[in-house]
């Protein structure tokens, strides 16, 4: 065999190499072929802003271990990949570069701006995807989609026309959130909240007695963080149940320097127990008290403009940033007597996690897609298992979220992302959704329109994004092939954004579920168990990993112990103690072929197999069927660690020792080629089983060893054959693995060096028991450093001294003459014996000493009892050896 491995496994060698293979020979590519049945999975699609992190290599991990297998096992599996347009985060990162050259986003335009925007992504917008190759993804690169390209501007078009059509979409008054820096309103998903020191302004408002007069002697005092949002006030609540303030309901309080009246209202939404159980009540700044406000039919008051300076509803204050008008809003309650007091408190508040800016609560006329009724069949779904969650707890938070849907604001008032298909008649104001831009106005017959400035959120166009990607809306080939789709991998941080509205938005637009499955993965935390961030300088990143331990490490180190749903944290040691296992098999690896060398290795052996080489095949045969039906449930932590210590322990540590002795006889040309044509069956199939987690090694080795097949990633997966099962063999190297550990733990603890050889008898009366050692003597004396073993039926000619090893229904014994050197072990023992009385008379001597004993530390004295209580259990030890020795 003229092939063969380098001397050390190089990562950097090899991966890129085998990458760019795999891409040439298009073993990533998926064509619709009908003799094949498909396996589908869409790529959560990362920001074109995006750096690859921990958690995408994590989640690309996964699903690459899940392409892989199934396109092994013979699916017509494709990977379908894609980018996010991400408009928020891409829209802040062209702002930022604007502002290093001076340039203000408004200066360009709309259609300038965008110019830029499509030049950033060109640019930049690619940088994730090659570092996902790096990863080793094997993606369908060549069906990369982007959810702003022609494709997927028709599809969102479409659904949004259709949705408009049906009455789900509509344009309303109802509060969002609104980053006033960004000038948008933003998605639940895209608020952080952060602890903050703030206040409790303790403010009292003035009843209005029965005459309509305003009193100077009752008031209704409450607590704000806020003091600002009391220009928008329409009420205060008190709860219907709270006897304090039964009697107020129905009345007024002045709204001081506003000086409007406000009524008492009675809601269940005040909490009694809390503060004086008073509320403001301002319905346009509070999403709590904008609800309390529909209840109550109240009057809603923006104070505030878009950059959070207050407007005009705010009189003598406008034009004030927000802050600036809190304090002097303070400073003159203050002057009226109506402050009580301040309070210090800590709070969490709402920030962008885009640009960190406190958002505000703001009501604003934006789209809305209606949910009541669009939500039913994504519940009905879950909830009859037609789409299976995993880990089946996520389910709670799923229904969670489905059992308090409200209307989803889809509007931004930002140019990046898909433009609104609403247009306003420039003549009567009449709004027309459409296709495309219309014509004539249905209303008055005008011919002038101005589309609608705001874009849809992201979310709008990733949640068609397992339809969109196959062709919708058009009836292509692909849809109808490999629609709906098989899993979906995704972080459990993202199950109402992404998942929920894929799911419904599969179930309205095609009728039917988008994927059978979603398998949730944790964060990928740090090795303190906090989270990775910029803040904290923890962060891990993963290229630098690839590039110092190579891409199979990170990966394996990525999902060994990961359990679906769970965080996990992230160590370095780890990294470097999967290398060492890709270096175990490199070494394996070019052992079996060191040995291969020169010779023809038969195409079947298996009429000439040993009970060791039965026994490492019927272990295969178990770890085959075993990881196969782990990684049909998506156990895919569990799945590699029986395969890690299938070869690591089983295979390297185990049978390659037990053959040695064979392959370096050379009278027995069957025996040696059994075990050449075990070692390579064995290592052909761990490897297939190892490749999705660890793709490249794999790869190269597999390509070494063999030249039956061009590649291991169109190899197919091994499966379960009866014919390998070999249950008495592996009961029989089970007792001599036993009898092995047994003679390897006395003989370290007597010290004896592996170069000594000992005889081994091996004493039983069961002729059966006799014949596996007698059948397994050649690796057994090898293993248990043996210079001989005997088999017999009693303790005939066996040395009294012997020292013996238990197993079931047999007792091994080995003559402590050969073990030991008696004179020199009695000469080594005599020198510790010496050395341990002196150390005793040290620490006795300090433990006697009164001075030491109350001056040192307690520390200290402990640590020196300790060492006592330590050279106590040794010396005993010593003496007890010795004695038996001068026997």
């Amino acid at each position: 065999m003229s092939k063969e491995l380098a001397k050390t496994y190089d990562p950097h060698g090899i991966e890129d190499r085998l990458y760019q293979k795999w891409l040439d020979k298009k073993y990533f590519h998926a064509e619709v072929d009908e003799s094949k049945k498909p396996f589908t999975i869409v790529i959560p699609p990362p920001n074109i802003t995006g750096q690859l992190h921990m958690g995408h290599a994590l989640d690309n991990t996964m699903q690459d271990i899940l392409i892989r297998f199934k396109r092994m096992q013979g699916y017509n599996a494709l990977w379908q990949p894609g980018t996010d347009h991400a408009s928020i985060a891409t829209e802040v990162k062209i702002i930022e570069t604007l502002k290093k050259e001076g340039i203000d986003k408004r200066d360009l335009g709309r259609e300038g701006f965008l110019k830029r925007a499509w030049e950033w992504k060109e640019e930049y917008g690619g940088r994730i995807i090659n570092q996902l190759k790096k990863l080793g993804s094997s993606c369908d690169w060549d069906r990369l989609r982007f959810t702003m390209d022609e494709g997927s501007n028709q599809a969102v078009t479409e659904v949004f026309c259709r949705m408009h059509e049906k009455g789900w979409i509509y344009k309303g008054n109802r509060i969002g959130n609104w980053c006033p820096v960004c000038k948008t309103s933003i998605s639940d998903a895209e608020v952080v909240y952060e602890e903050q020191a703030g206040h409790f302004w303790h403010i009292k408002y003035p009843l209005i007695d029965e005459n309509g007069e305003v009193s100077t002697t009752e008031f209704l005092e409450f607590a704000t963080t806020r003091p600002e949002t009391m220009l928008g006030d329409s009420a205060v609540a008190v709860n219907p149940s709270d006897e304090r303030y039964q009697h107020l309901v129905g009345r007024k309080v002045l709204l001081p320097i506003v000086n409007r009246q406000i009524p008492i209202v009675a809601d269940s939404y005040v909490d009694m127990e809390f503060g004086t159980g008073v509320v403001k009540i301002t319905p346009a700044h509070d999403p709590n008290d904008f609800e309390v406000g529909k209840r109550h039919n109240l009057e809603q008051i923006n104070i505030l403009n878009d950059d959070a300076t207050i407007n005009e509803n705010g009189g003598k204050f406008e034009g004030m940033d927000r802050y600036e008008a809190r304090k002097a809003i303070v400073k003159e309650l203050d002057d009226m007597g109506l402050l009580v007091r301040i309070e210090d408190y800590s709070h969490n508040v709402g920030t962008h996690d885009r640009c960190g800016t406190t958002i505000e609560p703001m009501i604003k006329k934006q789209w809305f897609v209606k949910m009541d009724e669009l939500i039913k069949p994504a519940v009905k779904a879950v909830q009859d298992k037609e789409i299976r969650l995993i880990p089946e707890r996520m389910e709670k938070t799923y229904f969670n979220w489905t059992d308090n849907i409200k209307d989803w604001c889809i509007s931004r008032q930002l140019w990046w992302g898909h433009r609104i298909p609403a247009y306003y008649c420039d003549s009567c104001g009449e709004t027309v959704v459409a296709r495309t831009e219309p014509t004539v106005c249905p209303k008055c017959g005008g011919t002038h329109f101005t589309q609608d400035p705001d874009t849809l959120d992201t979310w709008f166009s990733s949640a068609l994004w397992p339809f969109s990607t196959l062709g919708w809306p058009e009836k292509t080939k692909e849809l109808e092939y490999f629609y709906p789709t098989d899993v979906l991998v995704t972080g459990y941080d993202i199950i109402f954004f992404w998942v929920i509205r894929m799911i419904f938005s599969g179930y309205e637009q095609m009728g039917e579920k988008p994927f059978k499955t979603v398998l949730f993965h944790g964060l990928v935390r740090d090795s303190q168990g906090r989270k990775m961030s910029k803040s904290l300088g923890n962060g891990i990143d993963p290229l630098e990993v690839i590039d110092k331990y190579g891409a199979d490490a990170l990966r394996l180190t990525l999902i060994t112990g990961n359990a679906p749903g769970n965080d996990m944290r992230f160590y370095m040691e780890r990294v470097e103690a999967n290398r060492n296992f890709a270096n175990k098999v490199w070494n394996a690896s070019r052992f079996i072929l060191m040995n291969m060398e020169g010779k023809e290795v038969p195409a079947d052996a298996s009429a000439h197999l040993e009970p060791a080489d039965k026994w490492i095949l019927s272990r295969l045969n178990n770890v085959v069927k075993e990881v196969t039906d782990n990684m049909e449930n998506f156990e895919l932590g569990v799945a590699v660690q029986k395969v890690y210590d299938f070869i690591w322990d089983e295979f390297c540590d185990w049978y390659i020792e037990m053959v040695k002795p064979r392959l370096y006889a050379t009278d027995d040309a069957d025996s040696q080629n059994a075990a050449l044509w075990t070692l390579k069956t064995v290592l052909i199939d761990a490897l297939k089983l190892l490749h999705p987690y660890m793709p490249f090694i794999t790869e190269e080795i597999f390509c070494t060893l063999q030249s039956e097949e061009e590649s291991i990633m169109i190899s197919s997966w091994p499966v379960y054959q009866q014919e390998r099962h070999f249950e008495k063999e592996e009961q029989e190297i089970e007792i001599l693995k036993e009898a092995v550990r047994g003679v390897r733990n006395v003989r370290t603890s007597m010290n004896v060096p592996p170069s000594r050889k000992a005889h081994v008898y091996v004493v039983s009366d069961q002729k059966e028991l006799q014949n596996t050692f007698e059948e397994g003597k050649l690796f057994f004396a090898s293993l248990a450093s043996a210079s001989d073993v005997t088999c017999q039926a009693d303790k005939t000619g066996i040395a009294e001294d012997a020292v013996s090893v238990v197993i079931p229904n047999a007792t091994l014994y080995i003559p402590f003459a050969e073990l030991v050197d008696l004179a020199k072990e009695i000469e080594r023992l005599e020198k510790e014996e010496k050395r341990l009385e002196g150390e005793l008379s040290r620490v006795n001597g300090m433990l006697h000493n009164e001075r030491f004993m109350s001056k040192a530390p307690e520390s200290k004295i402990a640590e020196e009892r300790g060492k006592l209580e330590k050279y106590t259990q040794m010396m005993e030890q010593v003496k007890e050896r010795l004695g038996q020795l001068r026997k």
